[in-house]
């Protein structure tokens, strides 16, 4: 199975389960460049359960739409387990959603803040709780956002069924 299949396969089932559990989604993705938004909202019906897709590339965009504090990101940085916490619980609270996922981290081809290409963060933020989990992934530009990417998804659909 092709890894669009997969991610597809992943999105319906995620789709299927904020359904079930009347939930709605937001996100908020920097390294995958709205790669996460697409694919959930290919799913038919995503309206439903899908709130709105934040794509905070550059510092300023952090700042402005997600309301990052900018000591944290100067602390820190922006790839960072402590941004990629921030931007799942402020997506979370500014569209009003049930769940927030974000992803922040270095596709590559250069390094960034000092970070290895493949180093990613990704966040998801509930009522109950907020999680990160950090991933060192290998590839190019493209297929570390696909991976970025299915790896959301997969953590996303983990969280789901603990709900």
């Amino acid at each position: 199975m092709s890894e669009g299949n997969t991610q597809e396969n992943q999105g319906y089932l995620i789709a299927e389960k904020l359904r079930a559990k009347k939930l709605t989604l937001s996100v908020a993705e920097s390294c995958t460049g709205g790669l996460l938004s697409h694919i959930l909202t290919n799913t038919p019906g995503s309206s439903e359960f899908f709130k709105t897709g934040f794509i905070p590339y550059s510092y300023h965009a952090k700042e402005k739409f997600l309301k990052i504090d900018k000591k944290l990101l100067k602390k820190h940085g922006a790839i960072s387990k402590e941004c990629a916490k921030a931007m799942a619980i402020n997506t979370r609270f500014i569209a009003d959603s049930d769940i927030a996922i974000s992803i922040t981290g270095v596709a590559g081809p250069l390094k960034s803040e000092g970070k290895p290409i493949g180093e990613v963060y990704i966040g998801i933020a509930t009522v109950e709780k907020t999680i990160v989990k950090k991933y060192n992934f290998k590839g190019n530009r493209e297929e570390i956002k696909h991976i970025a990417a299915s790896s959301a998804l997969k953590l996303l659909l983990e969280q789901l069924c603990k709900l």
